[in-house]
């Protein structure tokens, strides 16, 4: 009878960049594909700079720059892969914006990225933003066919 009474905290990740968002199921990795590595949304990017997705601390930024990683106060971990295949340029293309240990909010510039040069590499721009821990989770509700702004479009709600 008490938890009819119990609120749920309901929370948002936002495109952390501009392009359609797709369902995870259907990316060409299938480690990102069959949700190995967490549950979420790709992007077909159409932008150079990659924000946060929400407020929290940046865990883990790789050393070739093509992903990271948040964990948010409520204990929540997000990854940011900026791309398929992207460690393979070991680098080239991507700017870190700021250092890993950093608290950033929502639509802060995390990684700036040289599109033209990815793209001529024949590398894909289809980014997966994924939550890595979603058995803390009670529900999780990705928005999916919709043309993302980055820092401004909800792509994900979750209830904890």
């Amino acid at each position: 009878m008490l938890n009819f009474f119990k609120k749920e905290n309901k929370f948002q990740l936002f495109a952390p960049i501009s392009g359609k968002v797709c369902p995870i199921s259907e990316a060409a990795d299938p480690v990102f594909a069959e949700k190995i590595v967490g549950d979420g949304v790709f992007i077909n990017a159409e932008d150079t700079q990659i924000v946060a997705p929400c407020a929290g601390e940046i865990s883990f930024i790789a050393d070739t720059k093509h992903a990271f990683a948040m964990t948010l106060d409520n204990g929540v971990e997000v990854l940011v892969h900026i791309g398929l295949e992207t460690v393979a340029l070991k680098g080239e293309g991507f700017t870190q914006l700021v250092p890993q240990g950093t608290r950033v909010k929502a639509g802060t510039p995390i990684i700036a990225i040289d599109r033209d040069f990815i793209l001529r590499r024949g590398v894909s721009l289809s980014s997966p933003v994924l939550i890595t821990n979603p058995e803390v989770t009670k529900s999780l509700i990705v928005e999916t066919g919709v043309m993302a702004i980055a820092g401004k479009t909800v792509i994900l709600e979750y209830t904890l």
